[in-house]
């Protein structure tokens, strides 16, 4: 059971005025973070971009972690290498892993244009990097003599994708890869969209046999493929052909529930319960999230703290933005009603099977039925998730633990006012409430 942070949002070291500062500053967090029970940080990406403001989506030199003097500076939006390295030192210290942003795909920043000869038009595809490794030109891009299929998103704002069969470009993502895992001591790979190249390369990137102190290391690997259930569900076929089942995926299709669900009037709960997401179908395989950097104007609005205790409560490996953490105010330390109750809430009692008990337009009830081993022993929990307004609302229903009093341990809402404890009858019954527009979870004393 973990729990990441996505430790970014979009232009934050300027928004911060922490610009080439972020590693930094991230490092001043770690030991917070580790002790709120974050497992691991998802970082941006860590290479020079066109720009040495830029986010790093649009990459430039692989293997300048901002010790080059290109593109505008030296350091990256978030720093230089020494200080990544000191930032995952410090956040392994304190038990929290970290995961880097893998843009593969589209390069951005070419030093001059050039004449692919196989259509005759001039593109920004000689790239002369001052790291000296991987310097590149227009054979190691789309259209290339090596792949001729086109995928979507051949094109990214005008620069054309890597072609990935291309021996020269193989080679580097290895190299790329095996930088990262191996030198800088990362301990997974989100990969940036997914749908812009071959599911094999990521595969074959999962698959490689990574070495951490004489050890074989096997990196923890979600792909950002922006789409419904059907397609996600699809490339995750795809993808684990290559590897034992261990890519994820995020789960867009939850995320979008939840956005309903709190921005919605009216929303009915029982579409949470119509298996039309990543974790219904795949918990193992999913990563499930509220917001992220690219949400831009389609971020959750009202009540997120509900969003955030439905991921937090049922299976899938939940990630917490940032911005909802620390601008929004909603970590609430030291207090019952935000993401660190929450986080504690799903460490030591969401094991278990999940179970829906109850589910109407407004009220929906489910527990986690509880788990124990040699590394776990969650206790279980119930759940409540009320939609109606104007009131604390909740219904009998009928749990696995009979005569068992139950404590509230997080909630929030409309009304903040401390839960009532409630025990069940010798049959398992008991009614569990929740405040107006908000959550509670119980579990047994």
């Amino acid at each position: 059971m973990a729990v990441m942070m996505q430790a970014f949002y979009w232009d934050a070291p300027q928004q911060e005025k922490k610009e080439g500062e972020w590693w930094n500053h991230l490092a001043e967090k770690a030991e917070d973070l580790g002790k709120a029970g974050f497992n691991a940080l998802w970082l941006p990406p860590v290479s020079k971009a066109s720009s040495n403001l830029s986010m790093g989506y649009d990459p430039y030199d692989y293997f300048d972690l901002g010790d080059f003097d290109q593109k505008g500076g030296i350091k990256t939006l978030y720093g230089n290498r020494a200080e990544l390295e000191a930032l995952i030192a410090k956040a392994h210290e304190h038990g929290i892993g970290l995961y880097a942003d893998m843009v593969i795909n589209h390069n951005s920043g070419a030093d001059a244009e050039e004449v692919n000869p196989l259509d005759g038009q001039k593109r920004w595809t000689k790239f002369n990097p001052k790291s000296g490794i991987f310097p590149r030109d227009y054979d190691h891009f789309h259209p290339s003599r090596y792949e001729r299929v086109m995928i979507e998103g051949e094109n990214f704002a005008g620069f054309p994708h890597l072609c990935h069969r291309n021996p020269e470009v193989y080679a580097a993502m290895y190299k790329y890869a095996r930088m990262l895992i191996e030198e800088l001591d990362f301990d997974g790979f989100r990969f940036d969209f997914v749908k812009g190249f071959g599911a094999w390369m990521i595969g074959l990137l999962a698959k490689y046999q990574y070495v951490k102190d004489g050890h074989e290391f096997v990196p923890y690997v979600v792909g950002e493929y922006w789409s419904g259930a059907e397609d996600i569900d699809s490339w995750l076929d795809q993808v684990n052909r290559f590897t034992d089942s261990q890519i994820a995926a995020f789960d867009f299709p939850l995320r979008y529930k939840l956005k309903d669900v709190c921005d919605t009037l009216n929303y009915d709960l029982r579409n949470l319960t119509d298996g039309g997401a990543v974790v219904t179908k795949r918990p193992m395989h999913a990563a499930t999230f509220v917001d992220n950097h690219d949400m831009g104007d389609n971020t959750i609005v009202n009540d997120k703290l509900m969003a955030y205790s439905f991921i937090m409560v049922h299976e899938g490996y939940p990630s917490v933005f940032w911005y909802d953490y620390y601008n929004n105010g909603l970590a609430r330390p030291l207090t019952p009603n935000g993401i660190d109750a929450l986080i504690q809430a799903h460490h030591k009692h969401a094991g278990g099977d999940s179970q829906i008990l109850h589910a109407d337009p407004d009220l929906y009830i489910m527990q986690r039925a509880g788990w124990k081993d040699d590394k776990a022993d969650q206790s279980g929990l119930i759940y409540v998730l009320n939609n109606l307004g104007d009131k604390w609302s909740g219904t009998q229903v009928k749990t696995k633990w009979a005569n068992q009093k139950f404590v509230p341990i997080a909630w929030d809402g409309h009304d903040q006012a401390w839960p009532d404890a409630r025990t069940t009858d010798p049959d398992g019954n008991a009614e569990f409430p929740a405040p107006p527009r908000g959550y509670c979870i119980y579990v047994p004393a």
